[in-house]
């Protein structure tokens, strides 16, 4: 069995890249840090109260020692007053032993005499002469080391050891609270400041959706009105309106002028096409050089009309002035009108129909263009020797159209662009073919006028499939 390792989309990075994500991770971790100190010097707080009071009462029995040693040896013998000062001086949690200069024990508590307590505690042989926390048979003792001086006499080493195992399991059991607690209060806290920035950043988030979809067309019709919003969040949203209704404004300019200039040019630029296609049918007595420039200049001249016709075309659909005169249309019928008025193009055209009739509302003169168009632009970068499939299906409540070639194909970096004004995938091949670079834009206009849907399919050097969709009548 192998097991597929998913790698993160774009999209769920780009999540995790998010002003929201960045804020709440950046505060959050500054809230935890904070409460980290916080947590961190009350505990150690405690901890050098709960030490500090130990060692204190550890270096009073250390140098209270030797003064009793010397009162009780004033009554009784050295070693018997030494034994007393140790009695009167150990408790259940305190024991005192001492050891004379070759180490054996002089005198020591009584619970280390039955073993009761402190086990392995007299054998100790490393203990520090300031007091100090060690951990020995699962308890916590408090050690320390003096030389023992009575009298000017030097008797041995005086021992200590607090058992302070109570004390500091409850300091233990606190500071676990204490951490519990801070956890608790960490996640409550990263909680609720990912909802404060979360509802901070709504305005943002609103005016982002907004403008998501903002198109040429819906450049005037945007508003932006952001109620509660921070005040610079209002500025930027305001910024962004007029913005947007400026580029309203220059984008209805231009798509006026292009309306104006192509309407104005194209009455003259036809009657010079005239004028040169009357010449070119009556000039007998031309030489074939002033025949060819003139053939050059009357099909530059037709190239530019359709190029005017085409950016008219497109003007009209952008100011809701084109109109569909729609009827019932049989696809079957249109397509085989379709075959025979490709007769002439050099690449052989092939229709495919289904038994049953297909009809759709559509305008029959736009459905035609939209086929001419897709037709002749395979052709264009078809081989002569593989012909074109124009084929006819209804798939549940749709017509399903398909224009297919085996030419030279799209890279799919340019798929997304092609029905853009002007795009050409090969420029030098394209200024060789002819056309306006308007084609395709164009036929997705009409396509989408009519309610239909229009997709490329295409493999480079494998050829290429146009799919229009239309819902069935």
């Amino acid at each position: 069995m192998f097991l597929i390792k998913s790698f993160p989309s774009v999209k769920q990075l780009s999540h995790l890249t998010s002003l929201r994500v960045r804020l709440t991770v950046g505060i959050a971790a500054m809230s935890i840090l904070g409460l980290s100190g916080v947590v961190t010097g009350i505990c150690w707080q405690m901890q050098s109260i709960l030490v500090v009071t130990h060692k204190n009462n550890t270096r009073y029995i250390a140098g209270r020692f030797p003064s009793d040693v010397e009162i009780y040896s004033d009554m009784v013998s050295l070693e018997e007053g030494t034994q007393r000062a140790i009695d009167n001086l150990s408790n259940p949690q305190t024991l005192l032993w001492v050891k004379g200069p070759q180490g054996e024990i002089l005198a020591q508590s009584e619970a280390l005499k039955m073993g009761m307590r402190g086990k392995n505690l007299v054998s100790l042989t490393d203990i520090p002469l300031q007091p100090e926390l060690q951990r020995i048979n699962n308890r916590y003792w408090l050690l320390c080391a003096t030389k023992l001086v009575v009298k000017g006499v030097h008797l041995g080493e005086f021992y200590i050891a607090q058992d302070i195992t109570k004390d500091q399991t409850m300091f233990l059991s606190i500071m676990s609270s204490l951490l519990l607690v801070g956890l608790i209060v960490t996640i409550l806290m990263t909680a609720a400041i990912a909802w404060y920035i979360q509802n901070a950043l709504q305005p943002l988030k609103r005016m982002s959706q907004t403008t998501k979809d903002i198109s040429p067309e819906t450049l005037g019709k945007v508003q932006i009105e952001l109620e509660n919003a921070p005040s610079e969040v209002k500025e930027l949203a305001q910024t962004l309106q007029t913005t947007l209704t400026d580029l309203s404004h220059a984008w209805e300019d231009q798509r006026q002028l292009v309306s104006n200039i192509s309407h104005e040019l194209r009455t003259p630029l036809t009657v010079v096409s005239g004028y040169l296609q009357s010449t070119l049918r009556r000039g007998n007595n031309l030489t074939d050089i002033q025949r060819e420039a003139l053939e050059t200049a009357s099909s530059e001249a037709e190239r530019t009309i359709q190029l005017l016709q085409d950016l008219l075309d497109l003007a009209r659909a952008e100011n809701g002035r084109m109109y569909f005169h729609l009827e019932t249309v049989v696809l079957n019928e249109l397509l085989t009108e379709i075959e025979g008025m490709v007769d002439q193009y050099p690449t052989p055209v092939k229709i495919s129909l289904p038994d049953q009739l297909v009809k759709i509302k559509g305008d029959k003169n736009r459905l035609k263009q939209v086929f001419l168009n897709l037709v002749d632009n395979a052709v264009k970068y078809s081989h002569s020797s593989e012909p074109i499939l124009l084929k006819l299906s209804q798939e549940k409540q749709q017509a399903n159209i398909q224009v297919c070639d085996r030419g030279v194909g799209i890279p799919l970096t340019h798929q997304t662009r092609i029905f853009e004004r002007f795009y050409r995938v090969d420029e030098a091949r394209s200024r060789n073919i002819g056309g306006t670079g308007l084609g395709l834009s164009i036929v997705k206009t009409l396509v989408e006028g009519m309610e239909g849907t229009i997709k490329v399919i295409s493999q480079p050097n494998q050829g290429t499939t146009f799919t229009i969709l239309f819902p069935v009548s």
